[in-house]
């Protein structure tokens, strides 16, 4: 059954590209700790495997060259502090490269699963998590049920591993009384490695199912109910409200400074019944009138009012004016409409130089 939402309603919306980059930032991946394990333990024994002789040789060489110098160790304390130094020295560059693996396993063993990814996020404090009851929650989940699960199952087959692979070479292991120490360890090397190698093959198995379940779980987690993805569309998109006013307060200062205009117009075209446009021309300036004002209905009447308020010439001429009002605010009259607009300025050039 999918998770409830805080949101009300279940989660039934696959997740956005926006869900999935959200939980991204917050470090909210789906990331194995088993496939970490098994890549770090299989790794680390391979390498040990082909590492080992080399490894065994220069121990050898470092022991070998202590009890030689026994004979000049007095044991006072600066022979003491220089002999630990020596041992550590050593030991890191013996054991460096062994550490060195487990870093960069580890480290690709992650980018391996989530890619690129740095955020401090996780590591900010989050106090919601010691609520008793979220705690309680997380106890008895279906996350925590399976680990538990995973982990009596990783203890259970280990086991049964180690005890059937040990029981199989019992009787060779017998007759090791007889042989020597060197013999002895070799045997119990062989065994070990027998051991870690089919612990290996389980931890991939164990890794793989719980790198898919993961994946699954993340994958619910970030699902979405209806309401989410229309308050994402919202976020993304806009609130039609909101974006409903934008235009209205953006029509009404657009509509503001065109009424400016219209004083400054030098003649006014109108259709009588619902169309006003005004125009402007200066020879000095301008190549051809310029549309500075237009409207229909109650705004040319406004535009009307405005052009007798500032003495600027109203001519009717409804075919000119049917034309004019699809041209675009501040652009220029096309050409062929040069020859009617001229005609009209004219026209009320004329009208202007006559006696009052």
């Amino acid at each position: 059954m999918a998770e409830e939402s805080s949101t009300g309603g279940e989660k039934t919306e696959s997740p956005s590209a926006k869900r999935r980059a959200d939980f991204r930032k917050k470090g909210q991946v789906a990331q194995s700790k088993e496939v970490q394990t098994a890549a770090l333990l299989t790794v680390s024994l391979l390498f040990w495997i082909f590492y080992m002789p080399n490894f065994w040789n220069r121990l050898t060489v470092l022991i070998s060259g202590i009890w030689r110098n026994c004979a000049s160790f007095h044991g006072t304390s600066n022979d003491v502090v220089n002999l630990l130094f020596f041992l550590v020295k050593e030991l890191a560059v013996l054991l460096l490269p062994l550490f060195l693996l487990v870093l960069v396993i580890g480290f690709f063993s992650s980018v391996f699963q989530i890619g690129w990814l740095f955020t401090t996020q996780p590591l900010s404090p989050d106090f919601s998590k010691l609520s008793p009851v979220k705690g309680m929650g997380r106890m008895f989940s279906l996350r925590s049920l399976v680990d538990l699960v995973k982990s009596i199952l990783k203890v259970v087959l280990i086991g049964w591993i180690a005890y059937a692979t040990v029981y199989s070479h019992f009787e060779e292991a017998l007759i090791l009384v007889d042989t020597s120490v060197t013999a002895a360890m070799l045997f119990m090397g062989r065994v070990a490695v027998l051991i870690l190698a089919k612990v290996c093959g389980i931890l991939i198995l164990i890794a793989a199912i719980d790198f898919l379940y993961t994946q699954h779980e993340m994958e619910e987690k970030m699902k979405m109910t209806k309401q989410e993805v229309k308050e994402e569309f919202k976020e993304m998109e806009g609130d039609p409200y909101i974006k409903s006013q934008i235009r209205r307060i953006q029509q009404e200062m657009a509509k503001k400074r065109m009424m400016a205009e219209v004083p400054e117009a030098d003649v006014v075209v109108t259709n009588p019944t619902h169309l006003s446009v005004a125009i402007k021309y200066d020879n000095e300036s301008m190549d051809s009138p310029v549309v500075v004002a237009k409207g229909a209905d109650h705004v040319a009447m406004r535009i009307r009012e405005l052009a007798r308020e500032n003495d600027v010439p109203i001519i009717e001429n409804p075919p000119v004016a049917r034309l004019l009002h699809k041209i675009d605010l501040g652009a220029a009259i096309p050409e062929e409409l040069f020859k009617a607009v001229a005609e009209i300025l004219a026209h009320v050039y004329s009208l202007k130089k006559q006696p009052n």
